[in-house]
């Protein structure tokens, strides 16, 4: 069984469960669209880490949601990156791939 069966399973039989999926997924979503731009770029954490200025440990609290950002930083991602972020209610924060105009 892979994760998304997991889970899928998991909502089904517990409402608890489904709602604090539902409350997190933005977060979530936020990490695994942080962490899948930073392997496209084919970027280490310490490689992304260098070129934000930051520490490799700062990014790995991104990563894991350990740690919000500040909006400095998610400029600084946003640049090295090519992303774009939203913060709008309901959604908290998603990301995109920046589209040149």
């Amino acid at each position: 069984m892979n994760y998304d069966d997991y889970i899928a399973k998991r909502e089904a039989r517990d409402s608890d469960f489904k709602e604090a999926c539902e409350r997190l997924r933005p977060q979530f979503e936020f990490r695994k669209s942080l962490i899948g731009a930073r392997l496209a770029a084919g970027l280490t954490q310490k490689q992304l880490a260098e070129r934000v200025g930051t520490s490799q440990a700062a990014i790995a609290r991104l990563e894991s949601g350990a740690q919000l950002p500040s909006v400095n930083t998610l400029y600084r991602l946003a640049v090295v990156l090519g992303l774009q972020f939203t913060i709008a209610p309901g959604d908290f924060l998603s990301v995109s791939k920046h589209r040149a105009a």
